[in-house]
Order: structure tokens, then C-alpha cells, then sequence
């Protein structure tokens, strides 16, 4: 059984953060990325990019798994829930507003 909140916050209020929008712009983008390399594309600060993360898997946009990498260390990878209907929403959304 999951322990993880979900929050189910208005869209608008999903929306209301650019770095939110940024994150979910960049992951419609790519299967799959690192926290590392997502906070690079992001162009954000790690804690700012990570309290996104948690909201957004609070919400079930996405979602993050740990994968042992080389030797010990182990890397947190961060995946678009793309099946998630409020996700396809977001991703409309953010289309819409490129074009405008």
C-alpha cells in the first residue's frame, strides 16, 4: 500500500507555478529523466524543482522511482503519467498557451 498524499488540486492551482508548467513541459518532452537532468532543462534551483516534484506526484502527474545506478548510488528518475487524465489536461493546456 502506497503512502503517498494526493492533494487533488484545481488545475489552475497546478498551473499557477511556471516552474510547474516548466516541469511538465519538459517531461511531455522525454519518456523519462533524472532529477538532476530535469532540474538542468528546468533551469530552476533543486529544492524549488523538488517541492514541484512532490505536489505533481502529490497530484499523480507524475511519478519517481529509484534505480540503482553504478556501484551503490542510486538516482531518482521522475516519469510523466501520461494516462492520467488531468496530465493530458496540463499538456493541452501548455500547448494551448505556446500557440497563443
Amino acid at each position: 500500500m502506497s503512502s503517498k498524499r494526493v492533494f487533488i488540486l484545481d488545475l489552475r492551482d497546478l498551473f499557477a507555478s511556471k516552474g510547474r508548467q516548466k516541469i511538465i513541459e519538459v517531461l511531455s518532452l522525454h519518456r523519462e529523466l533524472n532529477v538532476m537532468q530535469l532540474v538542468s532543462r528546468v533551469g530552476g534551483r533543486y529544492p524549488e524543482v523538488n517541492r514541484n516534484l512532490a505536489i505533481l506526484e502529490g497530484e499523480g502527474i507524475i511519478i519517481s522511482e529509484y534505480r540503482k545506478q553504478v556501484k551503490r548510488a542510486k538516482v531518482r528518475i521522475i516519469k510523466l503519467i501520461k494516462e492520467n487524465p488531468r496530465t493530458q489536461k496540463l499538456i493541452r493546456a501548455l500547448r494551448d498557451l505556446k500557440e497563443d
